[in-house]
């Protein structure tokens, strides 16, 4: 529906009265007296009317085994590259060295095209200022 008079301020704060946010309603859990949606599985614990849904406790301590086993990789990783780097970096610094006093740059070479290169001899045409 397309308001087509504009409301007063009254008018328009009932219209918006509808639209204020509710906190959500909340369960306690039997097992560990955590709060959850009603409803759904104790997210601290796994429990669901007093039955075990989900073993959270083995679940976080996987997750955590899997995440340090990913930070000692990425640790192993760098430290290989930083000591593998360092030779390989002062070998390339001594290659390159002497190779840029030898190579030419393309902007230094000046390339004539047939066009430029004829003398311009004609008039100029209509219009165009000499």
């Amino acid at each position: 529906m397309v308001i087509r008079m504009r409301h007063t301020r009254a008018h328009t704060a009932n219209r918006r009265s509808h639209h204020a946010l509710k906190a959500p309603t909340l369960a306690i859990c039997s097992n560990c007296e955590a709060k959850h949606r009603p409803h759904h599985m104790c997210q601290e614990c796994g429990f669901y009317k007093g039955r075990l849904v989900i073993d959270m406790k083995a679940k976080n301590e996987a997750r955590t085994a899997r995440l340090q086993a990913k930070k000692d990789a990425i640790k192993a990783n760098q430290t290989e590259s930083e000591a593998g780097a360092e030779p390989q970096a002062a070998e390339a610094e001594v290659l390159e060295a002497p190779a840029l006093d030898k190579v030419d740059t393309p902007k230094s070479k000046e390339v004539e095209s047939p066009e430029l290169s004829k003398a311009k001899t004609s008039t100029p045409r209509k219009g165009q200022a000499s």
